[in-house]
């Protein structure tokens, strides 16, 4: 760091201070009451922010990095001078205070008890531990100190339904951040009082502590309130408060999983862990008049919104206390805004993988005191299919078929795959694919051939980075368990008698052998009756396949009842957020 000639420097148990070269009698007293003020300076940056409270207003300045001192301190000093004019403001004097000029207003930046040269820049006056004073008043500076740069509340709160702030931060660690929930009490109380536009004051009464906060009957009505304290181990940084923009509302009762939750209370141990595959119903499909009139009339409209299923998701994925979560049909928005958010307090972080041409895609979670990611391995099925010779063979049978080839190609359907490490046993790996097939009833030959890029796919991932690491295969497969898709996995090879090769029209169908590669598979919740359950329609299309030779079933949690699924005629309704139905199951580890 090269500093001018016009500073003293002065060398004290390895620590570098810059003081201003005209003598001083004394060190700068350090008397009054003392505030914080934040200052954000990176390396290669050419700005840095300085944060603090002035006037009872926060300030937000940004100067250049290398802009001497005194400029800043300058324009401080005018800043804290034109809200003291404010103040003092009266309507009567209002035209003659106009006219005089701010007073001066001392502002000093003093660092280990000697005030810092005005000439010194920016980017080096502003250490951590300096002391700004601004008439009356000190700041405490705090270089780079923790702080959040994006903190959100969720729109739609309901009772007994968690409520999960959006956080971003940088510089310190969520984990170890400090958070405090208040609900209103507000004074008002008279009709008349209610119903005029003038402010009214609000009480808060503290109701929880910690990143989750769970609404309770009593605070419907209320808003919340949000105080985080961003920290990292001993350093804390400037606290945010958060007021929620609508109050809490009452939630819908009894809900499909609540039931489901008694089964998985608790986090699973050393050598099991639980799974969980899931269609979360896109919010893009959700919305559509089709959706609306068609596919889901008997749904209420409120309960199609997306606050609100989201608010229903997040209470059923946290009460599964699961290890592993594989998600289709997630919205972009959804992931970054909702779901990262909410499952990271739970414990687990994510990686998301995006449809081409889509606005929704695949997501896998994993707990993060049990996983580490190693590696992603995602494809597009159609992409590789060309592009990858270890699809060579495969495509030249359906190049035959230049109706069916072509068809399969439009497909954006895409493979997730993620190779997750056991954080305390490195040799212990495990290879996880999250997959969500075409959805078209008369598609079976397609799914045939995706399933079959997806399954050599895996094996050369599995063999190239992690030969003993066990496969857990989940998705939305839209095959039934007599479908070709059920069979190439389950038994390892599909004829070219399979009635599926014929499913769609004449002109694609085609004939073909297909191999999986693997060992037949398990799937660990068996044939059930219905995975999907919509007004015309229900079917297992979900699964997760396993490699029973590493991988035995503890447990399947039941699926909620017939009558639980048909209270309000199918699904999604108010009481479950989607189309499908989860499946979770606890997998006994065998490395």
């Amino acid at each position: 760091m090269f500093i001018r000639f016009h500073t003293f420097l002065t060398l004290s148990s390895g620590r570098l201070h810059i003081f201003s070269a005209r003598p001083l009698s004394r060190a700068w007293p350090l008397h009054s009451r003392m505030e914080s003020a934040v200052v954000r300076c990176l390396p290669g940056e050419p700005k840095l922010t300085i944060s603090f409270i002035l006037g009872g207003s926060q300030k937000h300045m940004q100067r250049d990095q290398d802009e001497p001192l005194g400029k800043a301190l300058t324009r401080i000093s005018h800043n804290f001078a034109k809200d003291q004019r404010k103040a003092k403001k009266s309507k009567k004097h209002m035209d003659q205070q106009a006219s005089e000029s701010p007073e001066v207003t001392p502002v000093k930046l003093i660092y280990e008890g000697h005030e810092v040269a005005e000439t010194v820049l920016n980017s080096d006056a502003w250490q951590d531990g300096a002391v700004l004073q601004v008439g009356d008043v000190q700041y405490s500076i705090q270089r780079n100190a923790p702080s959040f740069i994006t903190a959100e509340l969720p729109v739609s709160m309901l009772a007994d339904f968690p409520v999960c702030p959006k956080l971003e931060m940088e510089f310190g660690n969520l984990q170890e951040c400090d958070f405090s929930w208040f609900k209103e009490k507000c004074t008002q109380t008279s009709p008349e009082a209610a119903e005029t536009d003038a402010p009214q004051d609000t009480d808060w009464t503290q109701v929880g502590v910690g990143r989750v906060y769970v609404p309770t009957n009593q605070d419907i009505g209320c808003r919340l309130k949000l105080r985080c304290t961003p920290k990292d181990g001993s350093r804390s940084g400037l606290a945010k408060e958060l007021v929620s923009v609508g109050a809490v509302e009452a939630g819908p009762g009894m809900c499909t999983f609540d039931n489901r939750h008694i089964y998985t209370v608790k986090e699973t141990e050393w050598p099991t862990m639980r799974v969980v595959s899931y269609n979360i119903l896109a919010d893009i499909y959700a919305q559509t008049e089709l959706s609306k009139t068609v596919l889901y009339p008997y749904c209420a409209p409120y309960a199609l919104q997306l606050d609100y299923r989201q608010n229903l998701i997040k209470k059923e994925l946290a009460g599964y206390n699961a290890d592993i979560i594989c998600l289709q049909e997630v919205d972009k928005g959804v992931f970054v805004d909702s779901l990262m958010p909410s499952l990271d307090a739970f414990g687990l972080e994510g990686v998301f993988r995006v449809k081409e041409k889509q606005h929704e895609g695949l997501a896998t979670f994993y707990r993060r005191s049990k996983f580490q990611c190693l590696s992603s391995h995602d494809i597009m099925l159609s992409e590789v299919l060309t592009s990858d010779p270890i699809h060579s063979e495969l495509l030249e049978m359906i190049s035959k078929n230049s109706v069916l080839k072509d068809k399969i190609l439009q497909r954006s359907t895409t493979l997730q795959v993620t190779l997750l490490e056991d954080v305390r046993r490195p040799d212990r790996k495990i290879l996880i694919a999250n997959t969500h097939l075409y959805w078209h009833p008369k598609g079976g030959n397609v799914r045939l051939v995706q399933m079959g890029v997806a399954l050599k796919h895996l094996n050369h991932v599995k063999a190239a980075i992690a030969p003993e690491a066990p496969l857990i295969f989940c998705g939305d497969f839209n095959s039934s368990p007599d479908s070709g898709v059920f069979q190439l996995v389950t038994e390892s090879l599909i004829p070219q008698q399979h009635p599926d090769w014929s499913s769609s029209e004449p002109e694609e169908s085609c004939r073909m052998k297909l191999i999986s590669g693997f060992p037949p598979m398990l799937s660990a919740c068996g044939r059930l009756a219905y995975t999907n359950y919509v007004g015309g329609f229900h079917g297992c299309l979900d699964y997760i396949f396993l490699q029973p030779e590493s991988m035995q079933v503890e447990q399947m949690i039941p699926l909620p009842t017939h009558q639980e699924v048909t209270t309000y005629e199918a699904l999604p309704s108010v009481a479950h957020p989607s189309d499908h139905i989860a499946l979770v199951c606890d997998l006994h580890w065998s490395p």
